[in-house]
């Protein structure tokens, strides 16, 4: 790989300041950029913080933590990045803004700088147009928090060299992350897979199938998750669940990326989660009651599993034929699809070594169910039909 002298990073909120701390820790000279000064120190103090806490938990030593430090400068002046090797870009999921960095930055840095956006829903060929060297933009997708999660999504456009993205992937794999290689497409791998499946726990909640404390439980009990999809959802924000979904329906335009109303009304509520005090869960500090437990007749029938399957395969069976399906349509390899699953999501399994695990009859129950008893109308993902066909019993 190209020995880098400096590494830009343009946002510096959450996750642009974990990214600029990620880099500082590997070694790279970092010169982070905010739009005013406010905005950089609220940058600078959030890695301070990140630091010391990793300090305290006896994660890191004070020497480290001081040549993290010395390797982080801060600036609102992009003309700063004139000699910046490589720029990741991690301003607001805004094509607005980040029109205006790109063609900013490719005016300011060298033909040879590479260009990376940290999206995670926008279209990084859309944005690699803005420039006049598609050809060096990548997507690098990270996951938050930055310096914990060990994924990240190297997305490649069809203007992208094969020579930008292989550098991309060893700049990933140098700060420490496991890279998983995905052509521009909405929601790439992990967020395409996720965002539904958290869509279908909000449809379940809606429906009044089962309460939400029902939905969270049955699925980190069956599953192994670390948390349930509707504490998920109030931990990514309630918002950025909706963004995603619309953003997936843009672009496929099926019923299986339709964002549930109930999504839509607590946006619209601003329950936006965590971060506004209530969601799914209040987070006030004030007393919750337990919620009643619905009683009609489909919430009776899925928890008496009077269709053959428990709730958790209600959630689960769908969330794994998209994996299947993303698998059959050759945008990922089960391998990659299950790395994005436990190293972007925590999963313990990937969805694709669930299924291995489980076997087609648990799948089928749910796919073939009564359409009121089935999140999806979607049918069995085809590479399910090949396999039959060809007798191969596992999608390595």
């Amino acid at each position: 790989m190209e020995e880098f002298d400096k590494v830009g990073v343009v946002g510096l909120g959450t996750m642009g300041a974990g990214i600029a701390e990620v880099f500082a820790r590997a070694g790279f000279q970092v010169w982070g950029v905010e739009v005013d000064g406010s905005a950089m120190e609220r940058g600078r103090d959030h890695v301070r913080r990140s630091l010391s806490k990793a300090v305290d938990k006896g994660k890191l030593g004070s020497e480290e933590r001081s040549g993290i430090l010395d390797r982080l400068a801060f600036t609102t002046d992009r003309e700063d990045l004139r000699d910046a090797d490589f720029v990741v870009e991690a301003v607001p999921e805004r094509m607005d803004f980040k029109r205006d960095v790109f063609t900013d930055l490719d005016s300011i840095c060298p033909p040879g700088t590479i260009l990376a956006t940290n999206t995670s829903s926008l279209s990084v060929t859309e944005i690699a147009a803005l420039t006049g060297r598609p050809d060096k933009v990548v997507g690098l997708h990270f996951f938050n928090p930055a310096p914990v999660m060990k994924l990240t999504e190297v997305v490649s456009t069809i203007s992208s060299s094969q020579t930008t993205v292989d550098i991309a992937t060893e700049v990933a794999k140098r700060i420490g992350k496991t890279p998983v290689a995905v052509t521009d497409r909405a929601g790439f791998a992990a967020n395409a897979l996720l965002v539904p499946f958290i869509n279908d726990a909000i449809s379940v909640y809606e429906r009044r199938i089962a309460s939400r404390e029902e939905i969270d439980t049955a699925v980190t009990k069956d599953a192994d998750l670390p948390m349930g999809p509707l504490t998920l959802a109030d931990l990514v924000g309630v918002d950025v669940c909706l963004a995603v979904m619309d953003v997936l329906w843009e672009e496929f335009r099926t019923p299986r990326y339709a964002a549930a109303p109930l999504l839509r009304r607590m946006v619209a509520a601003g329950r936006l989660g965590r971060k506004t005090g209530r969601g799914f869960y209040d987070y006030s500090g004030a007393p919750e009651p337990a919620e009643e437990l619905p009683t009609g007749p489909l919430a009776h029938a899925v928890r008496s599993e009077s269709f053959g399957f428990d709730l958790a395969a209600m959630l689960l069976v769908p969330h794994v034929n998209d994996a299947l399906r993303m698998v059959g349509d050759g945008y990922a390899s089960a391998a990659d699809v299950d790395t994005a699953m436990r190293f972007g999501c925590g999963y313990p399994k990937g969805p694709v070594e669930l299924f291995e695990e489980r076997g087609i009859p648990w799948f089928g129950a749910v796919l073939e169910a009564p359409i009121p008893a089935r999140l999806t109308t979607a049918t069995a993902a085809p590479v399910l039909l090949a396999m039959e066909v060809t007798g191969q019993d596992n999608l390595r």
